[in-house]
Order: C-alpha cells, then structure tokens, then sequence
C-alpha cells in the first residue's frame, strides 16, 4: 500500500472546507452556549424554539426543511425541549404528520435569551465588522446552495 500524498493530506489538513467551516461552527456555537448559560438553553435550542415562533404549528418534514436538518436530529433536538414544556409534539389531520409548536413557557424562554443572543450576536458582528459579516452570511448561503445542488445532482 503507498502512504497517501503528503501534500494532500496537508492540503486537507490546511484548506479543506468542510473541517474549516466545521471548525468555525464549533467555535461560534461554543461562544453562544457560554453566553446563554443563564437561560438554560443552547443555541440550537434557541434558534429552534424562535423557528417554531416563527412558523407556528409545523409538520416534522417542514421544521427539518427549514432549519437544514435531518429528521432523526431533529427529533432528538426537540425532545429535551418538549420535556421542559416549552414545546408540544402532537399528530397532525394526517396520523402519519407529527406538528411541533411553541408554548407559552417556550416564548418566555426566548424572551429571556434575546439579551443574551444580541450580547453573542454582537460579539460576532462587532468581530467582523457589520458589512463583513454581511458578506461572510451572504457566503454562507451560497455554500448552503451550493451543497444542496450537489446532493441534488
């Protein structure tokens, strides 16, 4: 067996976009978490609860559709949530749909994180520069398109 091509392997190590953005995730996520401490929720957890805000009562399919995840993740995400009582699971006209919605306790919680998600959101953006993350969110968009048409094709 030959060893792999060194400057590959540096070349994952160094310029692969997916561990980069990966890495970044991580970070950023880290740093929301450490802020949101007080709220007892996660940053996942927020950006959930404020989906479900949005959207009212959602179908499974459709929530997963909209915040770029799979269901079985999904399911797993919402289950600490709906045991707090900060959301509901419960059918849909179709047996076979199953509709997550936010409850009263669930819209507390995201008034009680907003503080906390502006003082982490503010850390990036003042980070960044407001047109920078602009054009990095912009960025991100695109590789989201970008990996979509990829599975696509």
């Amino acid at each position: 067996m030959t060893p792999p091509d060194p400057a590959a392997i540096e070349a994952i190590a160094t310029l692969c976009a997916c561990r980069n953005i990966r890495q970044a995730a991580r970070a950023v996520t880290g740093l929301y978490d450490r802020i949101l401490v007080p709220t007892g929720l996660r940053a996942t957890q927020v950006t959930l609860l404020v989906a479900l805000e949005k959207a009212g009562p959602i179908p499974f399919t459709r929530l997963a559709g909209v915040l770029g995840m799979d269901r079985t993740t999904l399911t797993r995400n919402l289950e600490p949530l709906r045991r707090a009582e900060l959301l509901t699971l419960r059918p849909g006209e179709d047996r076979r749909v199953r509709l997550a919605g936010i409850t009263e306790k669930g819209r507390r919680a995201i008034s009680a994180a907003i503080p906390l998600w502006e003082q982490a959101q503010r850390q990036i953006t003042d980070g960044l520069g407001r047109g920078r993350w602009d054009a990095v969110r912009r960025e991100l968009q695109r590789l989201t398109a970008l990996s979509i048409e990829g599975d696509e094709s």
